[in-house]
This record gives C-alpha cells, structure tokens and sequence, in this order.
C-alpha cells in the first residue's frame, strides 16, 4: 500500500457519492481517473485489505422511519415451524429463532420489517399475522438507530462479548 491507497480507503469510509460515477468523483478527490480507483479497490481486495464493498443504505434518509422487531409466539407443539413460513415472505428483511424463556417470554420466532410509515408496518404485519395463522405477537418499533459496526469478538477478563 502506498499514501494513495490511505487516502482511498479513508474517502471510502465515508462512503460513495451519490452522483453517476461515484468513483470518477471519488478519483477528482485523489488525482486519479475512476478507472484507477476501481483497479485500486480490485488491487486492495486481491490482497485482503478490502475483504467487502457493499451498499449500505442510510434508511432514515430515504424516509424509510418505521422499522419494527417482531417476536411471534410459536403456535402448537415444539418444531411446529412457522420460521421458514414466515422468512418467505419478501418484506420481511431477517426472520430468527431464540428460544424462549418458560413463564417470562414465550416469544421464540422475530422478524424484522421496514416501511415509511407505522401504520404501514402495522397493517403488513397484521396482513402476515391472519395469512399464517398466529395472533400472538408483539411489535417492537426502534427509536433510533445507532452506527452499524462489524460484529467484533473482544477477549476480557476471559469472556468473549460481541
């Protein structure tokens, strides 16, 4: 790596523009062609320097303001599996399981849903909850929504915390 792919990376941590050739824009910054950005990125993966480059859409500024946790009670015996019924669904953006705990929080299947509105959320939710058959749930709406960072294992005082 030389003072060129520092100062890349760093423009790359503050994310693309949004223009129509974010990396042309990205190469004015630097002196450099968008062509060279991009062989400069390819170069900083092949060597494991970059080991991702995704989107990551900031929701909140697109409008997206209601997003919603999900816990569904699981209806009937054990591996009755309303899992993989409701993770068909496209709207619902992650669907998983934990178990619960007996006499405190019976709640075992959460899925995550996104939309512009609570009403909105509300009314898809409802929409799932009357296809697949299962009334108990609670909707848990965010708040706020706080920087998203790598899950990173740290070694202290012998425990491992996300």
């Amino acid at each position: 790596m030389d003072r060129t792919d520092l100062d890349l990376l760093s423009e790359l941590e503050n994310g693309l523009p949004l223009v129509n050739e974010p990396f042309k824009e990205v190469g004015k910054r630097l002196n450099l062609s968008g062509k060279e950005v991009l062989e400069r990125i390819n170069n900083l993966r092949a060597e494991g320097i970059i080991r991702k480059f995704q989107a990551r859409i900031n929701q909140r500024q697109v409008g997206i303001s209601a997003n919603a946790l999900v816990a569904w009670k699981q209806p009937g015996p054990p591996g009755c599996d309303i899992g993989s019924l409701l993770a068909s669904f496209p709207c619902i953006t992650h669907c998983y399981e934990r178990l619960p705990v007996p006499g405190r929080w019976e709640y075992s299947v959460y899925t995550v849903h996104h939309g512009y509105s609570r009403d909105a959320v509300l009314a898809e939710i409802g929409d799932i909850a009357n296809r697949v058959g299962v009334l108990d749930y609670v909707v848990l709406f965010s708040t706020e929504e706080f920087k998203r960072v790598p899950n990173v294992r740290i070694r202290e005082n012998g425990c491992t915390m996300l």
